[in-house]
């Protein structure tokens, strides 16, 4: 069967549209941060944009359009709080260093067109999964379950960490109780579930050939703005982590050495 292509190719457009709506935003708040917030609504406007460009309605298009939707707001509610202010998050503020002069014209591509980017290429799972009338098969539960755990698991880490960091009595130290007893990245590990699962659902619908979404997240969770990025300075933050390291997994859960 011939697969049109053309939805997944909007998507591009009406995803760029909302980067550049994001990078206007910046240069009147001299500010990139936002960008953390908008990177779950990138895969919200190509879930929305593919499914109302499809010739029909399915099933499993409206459940992916529900699962992404659930995932997104609470992804974009949760940095949105935690980022909420004035100053620019510490990892921007590197990037925007490393990166003047001109630095608000360069992060049209840099932050928010890079991101874009990066959100369509992943999206083509959901692209997979939405164009497609193939019935609803067992790939699909095992997709929805990896999903639903997924979410879950980052939502509970997500709220553990929030409380331990609320603790005043808790500065400098490290949480090493709950989830993240088990991993030292339990919110990204459930990022890789969700990601995973959605694969599944593309795969069920007769779409294995979206594998780059999956493995594009799971690079980015690991090798690239996730847990690479996030231990690569913690350590001189935080000097009880070199300890955490040693005792728990960086990724996937599993019972510490001690």
């Amino acid at each position: 069967m011939m697969i049109d292509w053309t939805p997944y190719f909007i998507c591009l457009a009406t995803i760029s549209a909302f980067g550049l709506a994001g990078w206007f935003v910046s240069l009147m708040r001299n500010n990139v941060t936002h960008v953390d917030s908008m990177w779950s609504l990138f895969f919200v406007i190509a879930a929305l944009t593919c499914y109302y460009l499809t010739k029909e309605s399915n099933l499993r298009g409206q459940v992916v359009l529900v699962l992404v939707i659930i995932w997104a707001l609470r992804l974009f509610v949760y940095l949105t709080w935690r980022n909420w202010g004035p100053h620019e998050d510490h990892r921007y503020v590197q990037i925007r260093q490393n990166n003047e002069p001109h630095f608000w014209l360069k992060s049209i591509y840099i932050i928010f067109g890079l991101q874009a980017v990066l959100a369509w290429l992943i999206s083509m799972s959901l692209f997979g999964s939405i164009n497609s009338g193939t019935p609803i098969n067992l790939l699909d539960y095992l997709g929805i379950f990896l999903v639903i755990l997924g979410f879950f698991w980052e939502t509970i880490g997500d709220l553990q960490l929030t409380r331990f960091k609320s603790n005043p009595n808790n500065k400098g130290k490290v949480l090493n109780t709950g989830l993240w007893r088990y991993s030292r990245h339990p919110n990204y590990f459930g990022e890789f579930c969700i990601w995973w699962g959605l694969y599944f659902i593309s795969m069920a619908a007769g779409a294995w050939w979206t594998l780059i979404s999956p493995i594009l997240m799971t690079v980015l969770l690991l090798k690239v703005s996730g847990v690479s990025l996030l231990e690569s300075t913690i350590i001189e933050r935080r000097p009880l982590y070199a300890d955490y390291i040693k005792n728990t997994n960086a990724f996937l859960p599993w019972r510490p050495k001690r």
